[in-house]
C-alpha cells in the first residue's frame, strides 16, 4: 500500500493501529459522556455546561483524528526494496 495515494475514504477504512483505537474509544466516550451532560434534564451550572461542550469537542476530534490514522505494513517501509544489490 503506498501511504501517499490514500484518499479519505479509503484512509478511514484501513487497517488502524492499536494505540489509535485506544485513542478512538476513548474520544467516543468522552463525546457520549459530555452529550449525556448536555442533554440532562436538570439545570447544571454554566461551568459545568461549558466543560462539558469542549470535552464533546476534544472528543469528536480525537476520535476522527485517530481514525484516519494508517497501518502501514513493514515490507512497505523497507529502504532496499528497491535498489539494486552489488556484489
Amino acid at each position: 500500500m503506498k501511504k501517499d495515494s490514500l484518499n479519505l475514504v479509503e484512509r478511514v477504512t484501513n487497517e488502524t493501529p492499536k494505540w489509535f483505537k485506544i485513542v478512538r474509544n476513548v474520544g467516543l466516550a468522552l463525546t457520549a459522556i459530555s452529550g449525556t451532560i448536555l442533554a440532562a434534564p436538570i439545570v447544571l451550572p454554566a461551568t459545568v455546561v461549558s466543560v462539558a461542550g469542549y470535552l464533546a469537542l476534544g472528543g469528536a476530534i480525537a476520535s476522527a483524528v485517530a481514525q484516519t490514522a494508517v497501518k502501514i505494513d513493514e515490507a512497505d517501509n523497507d529502504p532496499n526494496k528497491n535498489s539494486l544489490k552489488r556484489p
